[in-house]
């Protein structure tokens, strides 16, 4: 402590201390300045305009955000500028397409193509297929239709007709049997109370107490109601006491708090 004054002087370390929390200070204060600028904050520069809502500003159309600066984009011939913040800053127009020389070039349609809506590619015209960098005719066969599809052969035969190769064959459909009009799987079906068998439809031989049953397996005909399929007949169910029919109807089981036991439902213990 000084005799004079009676106060106490600084030491080193707070020199230090002091001298190291102004550079600090001054070194933020430098950096801060570029950041705002870039983050369209501050002074508006030339070549901007102010943003329409809060406070900053945006570079105007055709110019980018280089430091504190809006400088001109080099935009190429056939290309627009986007307004957006990232990337290059341009685009190419509809129907060009960038190049690696920073250049947009026209975009090559073959002769029967036309430009795809969203102009960065072609498509060919109906009645045509692509073969590489061509557009090439469709062969349609005899009994075929053009389906406008870009992938397979483009057409498709005609109800009654199957395709082959490069041909559409007449679908041989038995008596009794109708087509199905599937894309995939069997041609033709048989009619309801006929079932396939060899490549024909043979009528269902339907016993008494029985009703034809649409399922594609089985004979083709299901019990009614009250009796069980025994061979190629319906036999009346011996419902014995205690018990009920399931659900099918065609089958039996013992009611509540019985159990099977030698074919009779009795009392379970």
């Amino acid at each position: 402590m000084s005799a004079v004054s009676g106060t106490m002087e600084p030491t080193p370390r707070k020199h230090r201390l002091i001298w190291s929390a102004l550079a600090l200070a001054g070194t933020i204060v430098f950096l801060a300045s570029p950041v705002l600028a870039q983050d369209g904050t501050g002074a508006i520069p030339e070549n901007a305009v102010a943003q329409n809502y809060g406070g900053g500003w945006d570079c105007a159309l055709g110019y980018k955000l280089d430091g504190a600066e809006c400088l001109p984009i080099d935009i190429p011939e056939n290309a627009y500028a986007t307004g957006r913040a990232y990337g290059a800053g341009w685009a190419c127009k509809r129907g060009y397409q960038e190049t690696g020389t920073a250049a947009c070039e026209a975009i090559q349609i073959p002769d029967n193509a036309h430009l795809r809506s969203s102009g960065f590619d072609w498509q060919c015209n109906r009645g045509f297929r692509s073969d590489r960098d061509d557009c090439v005719a469709i062969a349609l066969p005899e009994n075929a239709y053009l389906t406008g599809e870009i992938s397979g052969p483009g057409w498709a035969c005609i109800r009654g007709y199957t395709a082959t190769s490069d041909a559409c064959v007449p679908i041989a459909v038995p008596a009794n049997g109708y087509l199905t009009n599937a894309d995939f799987g069997a041609a033709w079906a048989c009619e309801r109370g006929f079932f396939e068998m060899d490549g024909r439809c043979d009528p269902v031989d339907l016993p008494a107490n029985a009703f034809l049953d649409p399922e594609s397996y089985g004979p083709g005909w299901r019990c009614e109601r009250g009796y069980e399929q025994v061979r190629n007949a319906c036999v009346a169910i011996d419902l014995p006491e205690n018990a009920h029919l399931d659900r099918t109807g065609n089958r039996w089981r013992c009611d509540r708090s019985f159990q099977l036991s030698d074919g009779a439902c009795v009392l379970g213990r």
